[in-house]
C-alpha cells in the first residue's frame, strides 16, 4: 500500500466517523422507560355557612370553621347572600393557607334576617384522595342590640348551578 492510499483510507475512515457522529448527535437521546412522578390529587371546593336565628334578627355572629382531616388549606372567603352579610366577614387574613379559620361579622341594617341565611362561603383547597372532615362551632350570635339569641350554624358544600 502506497503512501497516498493509507492517507486516502484515513481520511475516508474519519468521514465516515464523522457521519456517524453526527447522524448520532441529531437523533433524540432515548432514556430507559421511567414512572412518571405521581402528582397528589388537587381539588378546589367551597363549602356554604349559615345561620339560623331561629326567628330573631341576625345582628351580629362569630364562627370557627376547621378542618379535622386531610390536608386542606383556606384560599378565599366572600360573604352571604343577604344585603345585611353580603360583604366578606372579618377574619385573620394570616388564617388564609390555613385549615382553622374564625368569622365575624355584624350588621346595623333595619332588614336583618330571622329565617336560615349564608353568611359566608369559604373557598377550600384539599390536597390527596382523603374526604376531609370539617367542624363549624358558633362562637355566638347576636341580635340587632349585640343581646345574645339562641342560633345554629351549619354548613354545606356549594354546587354550582349548571350552565346551559
Amino acid at each position: 500500500m502506497t503512501i497516498n492510499r493509507l492517507i486516502m483510507v484515513v481520511m475516508m475512515l474519519c468521514g465516515v466517523t464523522a457521519m456517524v457522529a453526527h447522524a448520532q448527535s441529531t437523533q433524540p437521546a432515548t432514556q430507559p422507560a421511567t414512572q412518571p412522578a405521581t402528582q397528589p390529587v388537587t381539588q378546589f371546593k367551597a363549602v356554604d355557612i349559615y345561620i339560623d336565628p331561629q326567628g330573631q334578627m341576625l345582628g351580629a355572629y362569630q364562627i370557627e370553621f376547621f378542618s379535622t382531616s386531610g390536608d386542606v388549606k383556606l384560599v378565599g372567603v366572600e360573604g352571604g347572600e343577604t344585603e345585611s352579610y353580603k360583604k366578606a366577614p372579618y377574619y385573620d387574613p394570616k388564617a388564609l393557607q390555613q385549615s382553622r379559620i374564625i368569622l365575624a361579622a355584624f350588621s346595623t341594617d333595619s332588614s336583618l334576617p330571622t329565617d336560615k341565611v349564608r353568611v359566608a362561603r369559604l373557598h377550600l383547597q384539599i390536597r390527596g384522595d382523603v374526604n376531609p372532615v370539617y367542624e363549624l362551632k358558633l362562637i355566638v350570635a347576636g341580635d340587632k342590640d349585640a343581646k345574645p339569641i339562641k342560633a345554629t350554624a351549619t354548613f354545606a358544600y356549594y354546587a354550582a348551578a349548571s350552565q346551559e
